[in-house]
């Protein structure tokens, strides 16, 4: 097999929740075990990091790889899903796994994995270990793919765990309330292993304490002390940040959310500092001498790992930016970010999966856009239709487009120089529009 039809196997010979929804999710971590154990434990030979949560823990991946990166370390970085091609999730300081190496796991190990009868994720995750050893990495940031107690990547033992937040999705998994999912997601904290909390409330922190007690772990939320003291966002793009430790720095991730995340990341900073990685931020004195590295990885994260989908701008006049946020917690702040957009009119290209809580997103959307209704190349998206029905209900109007490039090309002809348009509402829209339209 070529590259292209080895994607095409691992998409269709195996269960995927990301297409599949429900049926593509495999609970419990025994296959994962037993590529574990086939592999020689791959995932023991490099520090990790691991990063669960709702919203957020993708940015906040990217921003530690880039971090890290910048003062001199091998990264892995290992995130799903992906938007363009399968190689995205799996990268090394910013450089995606090469096709030749997905090839030949594939080829010398079909054997081996097709009797477990693995899902794609817990494939994906062996390659990933075992890539990061085999091109011996110093540190690998890991990404929770869903959930956290029983998803695949909870056989690490990192050095730092972070859970960025907590919000409904995935309901029907980890539960229906937040304590439940909260519970899901502290699965990932582990005994002696300090844990950093991005954003918590009063269901969710005595679950996350209680946990912590338990594992006899130091617990950090990162809410309670704000290094990040303020944010503006620049016209151009990106954010200006005022911190506590480190002065002024720029950033290029300019999502309404990304102030939160970036209090996060410093937090695991100094976690990582307190066990002997970053030593050059270990000294008040020496704060001045590292903010070249921090600033650079901070106004560099796209470019140091690849992250797409984050806010991002397309281009200028018009303006045309996407992001990935796709359930009620994301756009409880992308829905701020668009009803401040100061522009002549909004057009939104907006599609969502169908396992989402749709009426909860709908109801944060800003009635004065003109809205192309589309679906996404998955057989998870809803109908456009359908999606345009409940919209209406909520007083958001506009017309249905059977792809998300046909949406976006009415969109774009409609348009003046003085317009916006924004893309989102799945990482699938995102995805079929860098794919088709840029």
């Amino acid at each position: 097999m070529n590259y292209q039809e080895t994607c095409e196997y691992l998409y269709n010979q195996l269960p995927m929740f990301e297409r599949q929804g429900a049926s593509g999710y495999k609970e419990g971590l025994s296959n994962t075990l037993a590529l574990d154990e086939h592999f020689g434990h791959p995932h023991q030979c490099y520090a990790t990091i691991h990063v669960g949560g709702t919203n957020g823990k993708g940015s906040v991946s990217h921003t530690l790889a880039s971090v890290l990166q910048e003062c001199g370390y091998r990264v892995g970085l290992y995130t799903s899903p992906h938007l363009v091609d399968f190689s995205e999730r799996i990268r090394i300081n910013g450089k995606a796994i090469s096709e030749e190496y997905v090839v030949d796991f594939v080829e010398k190990e079909r054997a081996f994995f097709e009797p477990l009868k693995p899902s794609f994720f817990e494939i994906t995750t062996a390659l990933a270990f075992k890539y990061f050893r085999d091109r011996e990495v110093d540190i690998a940031v890991i990404e929770v793919g869903l959930g956290g107690r029983l998803d695949c990547t909870n056989i690490i033992t990192p050095i730092v765990s972070v859970i960025t937040n907590i919000s409904f999705d995935h309901t029907q998994f980890l539960g229906d309330t937040l304590e439940k999912i909260a519970s899901e997601k502290a699965g990932i904290i582990k005994k002696g292993v300090p844990v950093i909390i991005g954003e918590s409330n009063s269901e969710t922190r005595p679950v996350f304490e209680a946990k912590a007690r338990e594992m006899c772990t130091p617990i950090v939320f990162a809410d309670d002390d704000p290094i990040v003291i303020s944010a503006e966002f620049k016209p151009e793009g990106g954010i200006h940040y005022v911190t506590k430790m480190f002065g002024e720095l720029d950033g290029d991730l300019g999502g309404l959310y990304q102030p939160k995340n970036l209090n996060t990341v410093m937090h695991v900073l100094e976690a990582l500092v307190k066990q002997g990685f970053l030593s050059q931020y270990d000294n008040e004195k020496t704060h001045k001498t590292c903010h070249y590295e921090l600033q650079e990885s901070l106004k560099n994260v796209a470019a140091n790992t690849g992250l797409m989908g984050r806010w991002q701008i397309i281009q200028t006049s018009p303006q045309v930016i996407c992001d990935t946020g796709h359930n009620v917690g994301g756009w409880q702040y992308l829905s701020q970010q668009l009803k401040a957009i100061r522009c002549h009119q909004l057009h939104i290209v907006f599609g969502m999966v169908n396992d989402k809580d749709i009426n909860g997103v709908l109801e944060l959307l800003p009635e004065h856009a003109i809205y192309y209704f589309t679906q996404p190349h998955s057989p998870r998206a809803m109908n456009a239709t359908t999606l345009q029905s409940m919209a209406a209900r909520k007083n958001l109007s506009g017309n249905t487009y059977p792809t998300v490039r046909e949406a976006y090309k009415a969109a774009k002809n409609a348009a003046t120089k003085e317009d916006f348009i924004f893309v989102g509402g799945s990482s699938y829209v995102v995805g079929d529009f860098l794919k088709t339209c840029i």
